[in-house]
């Protein structure tokens, strides 16, 4: 009884602001000067410590130790007979959008407990969170409890993690194959962070009909050689957009990549009442124009869901060191545990299998160049 009574009670870190003031340092020379009547006005309720900010946790009552996957430290109890378990459609600001098991909608407020946690999220919750709901009149509700998550898209933001979504088995990385032209390296950083998410991942070239499809063999050929599954399209003339559909049905799939590539006007191909606003292309500098503007889950008629997501002109890898990109790289595993060193870095030592790979054909150049981008950390 005493064990149980202990997992109901966990100390956690809290954000900043939830500091008490910090005693004022000089509080001894202000006495000496200051007379006995002024000494009886001042602060009575500061705390001694000298710590300041390093002090910052605090015991939370009807809480349990959480999954690492959950992105806190500790999971908070829920009144079950008040809540409901619900998904996050989409997230404007400080307001979410949750759908119950109904398929109600609710516009839901985050429980301040929850936004006090300390966390390495930019964002509390994402589009794709499954999460517990206190719902109240006139559909709105309080977001009481996020639960763990599988399948994450994340990547780094101003040093801290941004989860673009949650709970999905499968990434749709979209390029196109003009404007814009495509961002092989920015295609590789998705693909690692599939591989460490343990997501599926499905290549998607678009406007396949602005270009010869034989000019896209050298590009789309190494993905497909590595087992990569890749899908020519064009959501103009609708070729491809059968395969598509087919390979979202009954998933749970998020559609990525930079602006511009057209991954709305592929989800309009394969289900037109979903009218998603699109843009053209900018004359000027070739490049995408923000139009989605935030990350949306939507539900298909063919089953499952999938989330279109704003686009993204850099990708910066989260949680991944440097020794550790190799081993997400399918092509340069094989060579790795046969360099001279164990602790190649694959970029400049001698008797380097991954070096030898490339420079004889059997690795691909362009491929082993954005490694080392990564391993430099060069967005």
């Amino acid at each position: 009884m005493s064990s149980k009574k202990k997992q109901r009670k966990i100390r956690t870190e809290f954000r900043k602001r939830h500091n008490t003031r910090a005693r004022d340092g000089d509080i001894t020379r202000q006495y000496a000067r200051e007379d006995l009547e002024k000494q009886e006005l001042a602060p009575q309720i500061e705390r001694v410590s000298g710590k300041g900010d390093l002090t910052r946790k605090r015991t939370v009552r009807g809480a349990v130790a959480a999954d690492p996957d959950s992105g806190f430290d500790v999971q908070l109890d829920v009144d079950h007979t008040l809540c409901r378990p619900g998904r996050v459609l989409v997230v404007h600001g400080l307001v979410s959008v949750v759908q119950d098991d109904t398929g109600q909608q609710f516009r839901c407020a985050m429980r301040r407990l929850l936004k006090s946690l300390s966390t390495d999220q930019r964002h509390v919750v994402a589009a794709g969170d499954r999460v517990w709901f206190r719902p109240t009149e006139q559909g709105e509700g309080f977001i009481e409890r996020v639960e763990p998550r599988r399948g994450i898209l994340s990547r780094t933001s101003r040093g801290r993690q941004q989860v673009i979504v949650a709970n999905v088995d499968q990434l749709l990385i979209v390029s196109s194959a003009a404007e814009p032209m495509p961002k092989p390296h920015l295609i590789d950083r998705m693909l690692v962070t599939a591989e460490k998410a343990r997501i599926h991942p499905v290549i998607c070239l678009n406007k396949i009909d602005l270009v010869e499809p034989a000019d896209l063999q050298p590009l789309m050929g190494v993905y497909g050689q590595m087992g990569y599954q890749v899908l020519v399209l064009s959501a103009t003339t609708g070729f491809g957009i059968d395969r598509l559909q087919r390979v979202l049905a009954n998933q749970q799939s998020v559609v990525a990549g930079q602006s511009g590539v057209g991954k709305s006007s592929l989800l309009n191909a394969i289900q037109p009442d979903l009218q998603l606003r699109v843009r053209t292309v900018s004359d000027e500098t070739q490049k995408g124009r923000h139009t989605t503007t935030t990350a949306q889950l939507i539900p298909l008629q063919v089953g499952g869901y999938v989330v279109d997501t704003p686009g993204i002109r850099q990708f910066q890898l989260w949680d991944v060191i440097p020794e550790e990109v190799a081993g997400y790289f399918r092509d340069l595993r094989p060579f790795v545990s046969h360099c001279r060193f164990p602790d190649c870095t694959h970029t400049h030592e001698e008797g380097c299998a991954v070096k030898d790979a490339t420079a004889d054909g059997k690795l691909d150049v362009r491929r082993y160049e954005s490694y080392c981008q990564m391993v430099l950390d060069d967005p």
